[in-house]
């Protein structure tokens, strides 16, 4: 097992954002919307966060839910949300384009990086959703891209950790592999000593009670009746055991 392990930790507010650092997360991913697999966080949401945090901040750059192949108004949106995460004090921003084949869309993958700098960038998961991940490995390579996130292309890491364990030597030192999908306090320490990754990406979500006294349970405004008093947190405790579990600290180099 690596020595150090960097510990990214998926927010959708600012009290989880908080739970994470005090818990020891080294970095953030920040979205909205993660019962979507997560969406651009609001300009209000991200420049709170970026006050209350001394770690890093990586904002998703992802203009709507669904696939990743983008028209070229959302690639507009992405690119001005890039703007918009740089002059808000993000440390770095996580994003990905598929063409409709299911190839990295390398040109405009490499505008958003350039347009990203000096930030750090991590091409997330829809690497997973490619049409050959070793294919998508050197197309994202090509883009310039800091770090890829990956769960070998299955749904939970743990059902991919032969494919992470062979994306991390195939990378060559060209970009960071960090570890994703699914990964918990259980699984965390099999998956980093299994693939040999120095980063992983986790979620810790759980169910927290609404404060709200009255409920009204005639009316629904989501996609499911009573989901208004329905939400999930970080909780600092769920971090720290992880990162007990994987023996792992705040010495890692963050960017």
């Amino acid at each position: 097992m690596p020595e150090i392990v960097l510990v990214e930790v998926c927010v959708d507010s600012v009290a989880s954002a908080m739970a994470a650092e005090r818990g020891g997360a080294q970095r953030i991913e920040l979205c909205s919307d993660l019962l979507e697999g997560g969406v651009t966080p609001s300009v209000g949401l991200l420049g709170v966060v970026r006050t209350k945090l001394s770690i890093a901040v990586h904002p998703i750059i992802r203009p709507r839910p669904g696939d990743f192949c983008y028209s070229e108004a959302e690639f507009e949106c992405m690119a001005r949300d890039v703007e918009i995460a740089k002059s808000e004090g993000a440390d770095g921003v996580v994003l990905g384009i598929l063409e409709q084949e299911g190839n990295v869309d390398v040109a405009r993958t490499r505008q958003l990086v350039e347009l990203a700098r000096p930030l750090s960038v991590t091409f997330h998961r829809a690497f997973d959703m490619s049409a050959d991940l070793f294919r998508a490995l050197e197309d994202v390579c090509a883009t310039g891209a800091d770090r890829l996130l990956t769960s070998g292309g299955e749904q939970e890491c743990l059902q991919g950790v032969d494919t992470v364990a062979r994306l991390v030597p195939a990378a060559k030192g060209r970009i960071a592999i960090m570890a994703g999908g699914r990964i918990g306090i259980n699984n965390a320490p099999t998956i980093v000593e299994q693939t040999g990754v120095t980063e992983i990406h986790v979620g810790l979500a759980t169910p927290v009670r609404s404060p709200m006294l009255h409920r009204n349970s005639r009316l629904s405004l989501g996609k499911a009746p009573g989901r208004e008093y329905q939400r999930t947190e970080v909780l600092e405790e769920s971090v720290r055991e992880l990162i007990r579990a994987i023996g792992s600290g705040k010495e890692a180099n963050v960017d």
